[in-house]
This record gives structure tokens, C-alpha cells and sequence, in this order.
């Protein structure tokens, strides 16, 4: 008897304890959010902003160290993690005329986003996303941005964007905040998208009893944008 309860013991530490020492203390700490830190201003040369700005008018495309990725609760073997796959193979453009954002779109291939698990990678690939039947995740600004007074260089400000998002074969709208800083060569913007995984038909990420996440995540991004 003695021996069958140390062996229950035992079973009972290596299930909690071998994912407490993975998760703690081999994988580390989930990647931070992908948010603008504020910076102090820098004055524009008249010292004031108006209400528009010919230097920011025309398209915007994105460049080197733009992000696009997923952010979901898990629980793995009664411990709490936070998985978190990302890419930088997104593509996109916005356009500015006047004082407002009148025009965006952005792609990502689905099969470049990346976790730090390989066994996470491939159920995202298969049964999550279906990466080869669904290639690319897609969003479209569907209503213009009101920017208002254009802020100074190092300025974040946040703003509300409507558009359609697209995943999984699936579109719907979606409305969100975002956060944007004028920098001395471009354009910087963040943000990040509620995503209920029944709204895309996406099946839910949990794995048996070994994985189990919440019926929901995040998409987040960090864009930098320059002129062409």
C-alpha cells in the first residue's frame, strides 16, 4: 500500500512539477506585447502641428520590423501559459490624404507564423488554421481614420479602426483600437484584435486534456511604414 501511494505521489509531482520546470524555466516568459512605448515629442521645426501635413499625403507600404502574430491563453498540465506565434512576411500599404487614413490593406501568409514550439507549429498549420486550404490572413480598412491635429515626431496617439478582417476562408468586420507614432523617417502603428475563434469557424486550440486554452485570443501587430 505504502508503495502504490509514493507511486501515485510521484505521478502526481511529475505531472504539475515537469511542465512548472518547462514552462518556468526552459521556455521562459511569453514575448511581450507587440505595443508602442511613448516617447518624448520632438518639436516640429514651426514648433505646432495643423491640422495636415503634405509630408505625410500619398501611400505608406510596410517595412523591415513589421510583426503580425496571435496571443492565446493556454493551460498545459494545470499550469497557466501564454502561447505566442508571430511573423514578419507581412505585406501591406496605407494611404493618407488630408488629415485622414482613407485607404489600408494587409496580408500575411499564414504558413510564416511562428511559435517557439514545433508540435504548436504543426497543429496551427493542420486542424487550426488549415494553412494550405487558407493561405493568408487578410485586412481591409473598410472606413477612413480621422487623424486630426498631426502630432509631433515621438507623439503616440490612438485611434479607432473598422475594417474586414479575414481568416480561415472567413470574413467579418471588426473595430478596434490602435495606437500610431509619427517617427523622423515613417510611420509606426500597434494594435491588436479581439478574436472569438467560432466568429471564423476556427476550431478551438486545445489539445485533449494536455492543452486546453480559452475559446478566444488576440491578433496583435507592430507596423512600420515608410514612403517607396
Amino acid at each position: 500500500m505504502k508503495w502504490a501511494i509514493a507511486a501515485g505521489v510521484v505521478v502526481v509531482v511529475l505531472a504539475v512539477g515537469v511542465p512548472f520546470v518547462y514552462i518556468h524555466f526552459i521556455e521562459g516568459p511569453a514575448p511581450a506585447p507587440l505595443t508602442l512605448k511613448p516617447n518624448s515629442p520632438t518639436p516640429s521645426p514651426s514648433g505646432a502641428t495643423g491640422t495636415a501635413d503634405s509630408s505625410l499625403a500619398g501611400t505608406w507600404t510596410t517595412a523591415a520590423g513589421s510583426v503580425v502574430g496571435y496571443r492565446v491563453n493556454e493551460v498545459l498540465v494545470g499550469q497557466n501559459n501564454v502561447a505566442v506565434g508571430r511573423s514578419s512576411s507581412v505585406k501591406g500599404h496605407l494611404t493618407i490624404s488630408g488629415s485622414a487614413v482613407t485607404a489600408a490593406t494587409f496580408t500575411v501568409p499564414m504558413a510564416t507564423i511562428r511559435s517557439d514550439e514545433s508540435q504548436r507549429d504543426a497543429q496551427f498549420d493542420g486542424r487550426i488554421m488549415d494553412v494550405a486550404s487558407y493561405p493568408t490572413g487578410t485586412f481591409t480598412l473598410t472606413h477612413p481614420i480621422a487623424l486630426g491635429s498631426m502630432p509631433a515626431v515621438g507623439t503616440v496617439k490612438t485611434y479607432s479602426a473598422t475594417g474586414n478582417l479575414t481568416l480561415h476562408g472567413h470574413t467579418r468586420p471588426v473595430t478596434f483600437t490602435l495606437s500610431a507614432e509619427r517617427t523622423s523617417s515613417g510611420i509606426k502603428v500597434s494594435g491588436s484584435i479581439p478574436i472569438k475563434f467560432a466568429d471564423w469557424d476556427i476550431p478551438n486550440p486545445s489539445f485533449g486534456s494536455f492543452v486546453t486554452t480559452q475559446d478566444h485570443g488576440v491578433l496583435e501587430f507592430l507596423l512600420n511604414f515608410t514612403k517607396p
